[in-house]
């Protein structure tokens, strides 16, 4: 198996099911993991040196921070029902608490923080919706935390991509330093699939081919984007979800196309 693709593991004791933190993924900004509770379940974590979005998938939830409280909140059930998630922004040294009201799926998304902002709600009347593409690279976009809103390093957004269709599309990628051109990002992907038995494909590979992986993706699973291009293709039959996670050393999303295939904009 690709060391790209995680897969979720067994439910621990705070009901984690997938980690990744910039030791296991070998880099040095992004930080991703996935929690499952039960009703009435709860969950306390410090954000420590990192600046937190946590991102209800589905279920409803009280979360509190040290400095704000925020009840009942949650609206979908599962994020196939394609409405904007509620959210929670949270500064680097502070802490919050999660309780379940009804079962509870959330990620909890991560980069280093430098305090410059307070905690915050995230509604869903405040996530920019948007459809991208077109024909078969038509997907819907769900931006939570894009450049434009207030945060240190991250940048959330989740994807919507019809069967048969291919998303992240034409293919792009982030990895040089190298502004105003393209910034260096590191992103995660976590995967949903409808029906859950379904399946997707992601490569990622880069211009030497020196990376070149192409991963058959299933419910639940993260990939990791290190470097390189990662487009995400949609079996017949199946839709897909999915969360993105990205953040390097400079907050902003300039990408560059792959020459081959940028015809198909």
């Amino acid at each position: 198996m690709s060391s790209l693709l995680q897969k979720p593991h067994q439910r621990d004791i705070e009901g984690n099911v997938i980690k990744v933190d910039p030791e296991s993924a070998g880099w040095k900004y992004v930080g991703f993991e996935v929690y499952q509770l039960g009703k009435g379940e709860k969950l306390s974590k410090k954000t420590n040196n990192n600046e937190v979005c946590i991102v209800i998938l589905s279920g409803k939830a009280n979360i509190q921070t040290n400095d704000r409280s925020f009840f009942d909140i949650g609206q979908r059930m599962s994020v196939f029902e394609k409405i904007p998630p509620f959210s929670v922004y949270v500064p680097n040294q502070n802490q919050y608490a999660i309780e379940a009201i009804t079962n509870l799926e959330i990620a909890i998304c991560l980069a280093p923080g430098k305090s410059s902002y307070q905690t915050r709600l995230i509604e869903p009347k405040d996530v920019g919706q948007e459809d991208r593409g077109s024909g078969k690279m038509s997907r819907k976009i769900h931006n939570i935390l894009p450049e434009q809103k207030e945060a240190d390093s991250l940048l959330v957004v989740e994807v919507f991509t019809p069967d048969g269709n291919t998303s992240s599309y034409p293919p792009h990628k982030h990895d040089q330093d190298n502004l105003p051109e393209e910034s260096y990002l590191e992103e995660t992907y976590y995967h949903k699939v409808n029906p859950q038995q379904g399946f997707v494909f992601q490569r990622v590979y880069n211009d030497e081919r020196s990376l070149n992986e192409t991963m058959s993706v299933e419910n639940g699973d993260v990939v990791l984007v290190p470097e390189g291009y990662h487009p995400v293709s949609c079996v017949p039959g199946y839709e897909s979800y999915y969360l993105n996670v990205m953040a390097g050393p400079v907050r902003t999303w300039k990408f560059h196309n792959d020459k081959d295939h940028e015809w198909l904009f």
